[in-house]
């Protein structure tokens, strides 16, 4: 005993043995982690307030860029340089959100889910995006039809059109708070769908076009507004068979607004919306146009103006894209003019706006700063 303790490097020989022996019996990872209290700190005190713009494509790929990367930029339609898509893709929406505003979106199954703007993976102008079913709880079968950004300062109300001929006006109030796993936006039928969501003002007209052509054009006052999970009343008298295909919202200052109509044989025109007479909710409409075996029925109605785009996509993924000055303007009994050339056994499926591709036209840059323009002249209004 002696000699080890008049032994330094004894005693350090076995105090090291000692700790080889515990190192070996305990010597797991550490399990604790020395870090400063975050309990108390929000990941959207981290985000700085912007405006960013934020684009949709036709296949569901969305992402949120810098509204000074296309200021710096000065060519390029948004239809050609907002998104890199795939040849069977396009740009489908384009608008203006604040990082910190909710955005929500609006499924065929009636559900609306929502994240932040701040959310959306930032992007290149030239990148291609995130697909929404990576950011979104989506059931399958589920797709996302609308995407409405909503701040404090949002007002007005939403109008949502369903496949069976069912309208709904809920103030846009109610939507202020929806879980990430979704809400029901609307309450629908086993064979019912949710088509298309709309801001309307209170003070605005709906059209609604049913897949035989017909359309019912009435006063938004006609419809009460209702709950959130309510399912709604009937829009128009549909047939046996039939369904609605489009609705769209026609402002009380926007008179002068035009529609497109599409066949699904390819025939489509363009009208007026006066062509269009204010009927009563839930009657049978007029017709939009003269719809044969030759035409087949009617598969959309979109509200356009003449520095638009319609796109046009067919059952076998061939899609078109024509300029909407380029429709002809024709009276609402005629059937049109051949529009897009389908091989034998296609039939058109649906129909979409875009910003006119021709970048010698209109920039980037102006489209963005129209945006902005309008979302202020908006808020002047409100206030």
């Amino acid at each position: 005993m002696n000699s080890i303790l008049n032994s330094e490097q004894k005693v350090l020989g076995i105090i090291k043995n000692d700790l080889e022996k515990l190192k070996s019996q305990f010597g797991d990872e550490r399990k604790t982690q020395i870090s400063h209290d975050l309990g108390d700190i929000n990941i959207a005190d981290l985000i700085e307030k912007e405006d960013v713009v934020v684009s949709k494509t036709h296949c569901g790929y969305i992402k949120r860029m810098s509204i000074n990367e296309y200021k710096s930029q000065k060519r390029g339609g948004v239809g050609i340089s907002a998104h890199k898509t795939k040849e069977e893709d396009f740009v489908e929406n384009i608008f203006i959100a604040n990082t910190h505003d909710d955005l929500l979106f609006f499924t065929n199954f009636g559900k609306v889910y929502t994240i932040k703007t701040y959310e959306i993976p930032e992007s290149q102008r030239q990148a291609k995006g995130r697909a929404m079913i990576n950011l979104l709880p989506l059931s399958a079968g589920e797709k996302v039809n609308t995407i409405i950004p909503f701040c404090e300062n949002t007002v007005g109300n939403l109008v949502m059109a369903t496949k069976n001929g069912l309208i709904k006006k809920t103030k846009l109030i109610e939507f202020a708070n929806i879980r990430k796993n979704g809400k029901i936006a609307i309450t629908l039928s086993e064979d019912d769908e949710l088509i298309d969501v709309m801001i309307s003002s209170g003070e605005d007209e709906v059209l609604i076009a049913s897949s035989d052509g017909k359309c019912a054009r009435f006063s938004e006052e006609k419809v009460r507004s209702m709950g959130r999970t309510a399912q709604g009343v009937k829009s128009i008298n549909l047939s046996p068979n039939e369904k609605v295909v489009a609705m769209t919202i026609i402002k009380k200052d926007d008179k002068d607004a035009q529609i497109v109509t599409i066949s699904e044989n390819g025939y489509g025109k363009r009208n007026k919306v006066d062509d269009f007479r204010l009927t009563s909710r839930g009657s049978k409409g007029v017709k939009a146009g003269s719809f044969t075996d030759k035409t087949g029925k009617l598969v959309g109605l979109k509200q356009v103006t003449l520095d638009e785009d319609l796109m046009i996509i067919s059952d076998n993924g061939v899609i078109i894209r024509t300029p909407v000055k380029d429709i002809s303007l024709l009276g609402r009994n005629t059937q049109g003019v051949k529009i897009m050339r389908l091989k034998e056994g296609s039939k058109v499926v649906c129909i979409a706006t875009s910003e006119h591709e021709d970048d010698e036209e209109k920039s980037i840059e102006s489209v963005i700063e129209e945006n902005i323009v309008n979302n202020e002249n908006n808020e002047n209004n409100q206030n």
